[in-house]
């Protein structure tokens, strides 16, 4: 069934819509690293940081409730269930307990590279389909390069 019709033709809103989903899952996941970061952060570092993991927070939240909606206009339901996102995730995570400052910068470092690499390669694939779809996902790229810069500008060691 579906409930919303899609301006685009079929191939180019399946391009689009598997795009948008893997976006989705992505943000999402970000989001969750974030927050596990965020409350578990512990170091000489630790307040710069922690507001810093929140902006990437709401940065990949608001993302997603954009790219969620996107893939709704087009005519696919956006599927951002717990179980779909811990099935599909695959971005580095922190691990479990308290996190150094240097360990919860170097996953996301690492977390937002994969995201941008896969963003870019989803750029590409929208090119012909869609170019709505396409400038999101260039949108999204912008800010995730940002933050990714910001958490590795903080990883350059000092003079010594």
């Amino acid at each position: 069934m579906t409930a919303v019709r899609s301006t685009l033709p079929d191939e180019a809103r399946r391009v689009s819509c598997e795009a948008l989903q893997d976006t989705l899952v992505d943000l999402l996941g970000l989001s969750l690293i974030g927050k596990q970061a965020h409350w578990n952060i512990v170091g000489p570092r630790f307040r710069s940081i922690h507001l810093q993991l929140d902006e990437v927070v709401s940065a990949a939240r608001n993302f997603a409730d954009t790219v969620a909606e996107r893939s709704a206009a087009l005519g696919v339901p956006p599927d951002g269930r717990p179980e779909t996102i811990a099935k599909a995730f695959t971005l580095p995570a922190p691990k479990e307990g308290w996190v150094r400052d240097s360990d919860a910068l170097q996953v996301m470092v690492e977390s937002l590279q994969d995201a941008i690499g896969r963003l870019r390669e989803r750029i590409d694939a929208t090119e012909k389909a869609d170019l709505v779809t396409q400038d999101l996902l260039i949108s999204i790229t912008a800010e995730l390069e940002k933050q990714r810069w910001m958490f590795d500008a903080e990883n350059v060691p000092g003079e010594g």
